[in-house]
């Protein structure tokens, strides 16, 4: 018996929007130093939305999982919207995360916020200048 969702299993066996991608506009990068997971999302933003995305994750099956859900998720939201995402709401999306897992899910919105907020302050310099 899997510990994982069937949906957690789909996710780590056939991962959406895997691999950086070419021009993005800017990345986040988290990691566990506890787990050895390591996390870089890279988003491509037009007219304030997140247009494309592409990730690169090293770790367990949940790491791979959450990254993947946290893209389709992410793709096509506005940065605002995209910003509001949790970890809560990738395990909801994957039916459920093992409690010792949840730092996983943590680690996708925290990666991908920390991109939302590069690309904030990139684009807040070249505003101003």
């Amino acid at each position: 018996m899997s510990i994982y969702t069937e949906k957690v299993l789909e996710h780590f066996k056939n991962p959406r929007n895997q691999g950086k991608i070419k021009d993005y506009d800017s990345f986040g990068e988290k990691g566990n130093p506890v787990c050895g997971d390591v996390m870089h999302i890279y988003i491509k933003v037009e007219n304030d939305k997140i247009v494309d995305i592409g990730w690169e994750t090293m770790g367990c099956a949940a790491a791979i999982a959450t990254t993947s859900m946290l893209s389709e998720l992410a793709k096509g939201k506005s940065l605002d919207e995209a910003m509001k995402l949790t970890k809560q709401d990738v395990s909801d999306e994957l039916e459920g995360l093992p409690p010792v897992k949840m730092h996983c899910s943590n680690l996708a919105a925290e990666a991908l916020h920390e991109a939302i907020k590069k690309y904030r302050e990139k684009n807040k310099k070249k505003k101003t200048k």
